[in-house]
């Protein structure tokens, strides 16, 4: 998750300004190229939900981080924004299917030995890997290193993630019956919260995409870009366990409502308050619940269609695609038309309001388990 998510996704995120100056990208031309990524994160997801990769999970997910770390390397040799849209729909095929085929392998064999709580470590990497690029950021600004060394850089420890992770990984998803899985069925508890997560998706990845563009256009270039992405990344490596207590005592659903409006709050912050309170607190309350958001919707995903794990994570994984496609081109539009990040924001926050809200109505059943 380290190499796939937090380098190869949101890499993109601290490395944005410079790349916006190095290849004279206006916000529009940014946002764009962020929604590539997740357009082909969603196209990644909706291809991992068929049954074509059973029994060969293992092997797409090492193919993926190799496509990761190749694709992280290409970004500098992209000649504008058609051929660095092209590159980062093809990453965000590879962190779709990182995502999708990991989870399926973990998941399924942390149930078989009730270790249910590795879950946190598990997405706890995304963290781990963003504030290894935040460390990146803030090497390249104390050597005053050309744009292109970051992306070049964060391949090369994309690699180094990439390794560990398939020495680590080395099963495929324990099974029970069949290998194919029966057709999704969809109920009113999992309509809703696949439509909370594609809200949650736009709305957090404004911020997620546009931070440190938000800090640089506030206060110019500083060392507070790398710090605010480390504290960003540091929250984000601890926030599954934060929440863990929330989840236990509240269940998932009332606790994806919390963290949700908790992030709204951020959202409304990094860009209302001045710079370095407003970036600060944003990036914190980010890293703090963005991916404690993503684990609960996937666990509740797959608690409310328990005969359709997989398809129930490709399905939950592509509506939060579809909702990060969304995000960072109206709010890149509006920043071109207003000159700041201020209503793309505010409207994010408004649709993570929403998502909390429909959270609420996803509940499972008394009768069903929740954690």
């Amino acid at each position: 998750m380290a190499a796939a998510m937090g380098l190869g996704r949101f890499v993109f995120t601290p490395l944005l300004p410079d790349l916006m100056v190095g290849m004279q990208l206006s916000p529009t031309d940014a946002g764009l190229i962020a929604s590539a990524n997740y357009v082909g994160y969603l196209v990644g997801a909706v291809l991992a939900g068929y049954g074509w990769a059973a029994g060969r999970e293992r092997a797409m997910f090492v193919w993926a981080l190799i496509s990761t770390t190749v694709l992280l390397a290409l970004v500098p040799m992209a000649g504008g924004v058609a051929s660095l849209s092209v590159i980062r729909f093809a990453a965000g095929v590879a962190s779709a299917f990182a995502m999708v085929f990991c989870a399926t392998i973990l998941f399924s064999q942390f149930a078989v030995a009730g270790r249910n709580d590795l879950v946190a470590m598990h997405f706890g990497g995304v963290g781990v890997g963003m504030a290894l690029s935040a460390v990146l950021l803030m090497g390249l600004g104390l050597f005053a290193a050309h744009w292109t060394t970051g992306w070049y850089a964060a391949a090369a420890l994309a690699l180094v993630g990439s390794i560990v992770a398939v020495t680590l990984v080395r099963a495929d998803p324990i099974r029970s019956g069949d290998i194919k899985e029966p057709p999704l069925v969809w109920t009113r508890r999992l309509t809703t919260i696949v439509l909370a997560y594609g809200l949650f998706g736009c709305g957090y990845i404004v911020t997620a995409t546009f931070l440190v563009a938000i800090i640089r256009d506030k206060a110019g270039q500083s060392d507070m870009e790398g710090l605010v992405w480390l504290a960003t990344g540091i929250a984000a490596a601890a926030s599954v366990y934060v929440w863990e207590p929330v989840a236990r005592r509240f269940g998932l659903a009332v606790s994806f409502c919390i963290a949700s409006l908790v992030e709204a709050f951020g959202v409304v912050a990094s860009v209302l308050l001045s710079a370095p309170l407003g970036p600060f607190v944003g990036g914190v309350l980010l890293g703090v619940t963005f991916i404690a958001v993503t684990a609960f919707g996937l666990q509740l995903g797959g608690i409310l269609a328990p005969r359709s794990r997989r398809k129930a994570l490709a399905i939950m994984t592509a509506a939060f695609g579809t909702g990060q496609i969304i995000g960072p081109l109206f709010a890149g539009h509006l920043a071109d038309l207003s000159g700041n990040y201020t209503a793309g924001s505010l409207i994010a926050a408004g649709a993570l309001t929403l998502a909390a809200l429909l959270a609420l109505a996803s509940r499972p059943a008394p009768s069903g388990t929740q954690m």
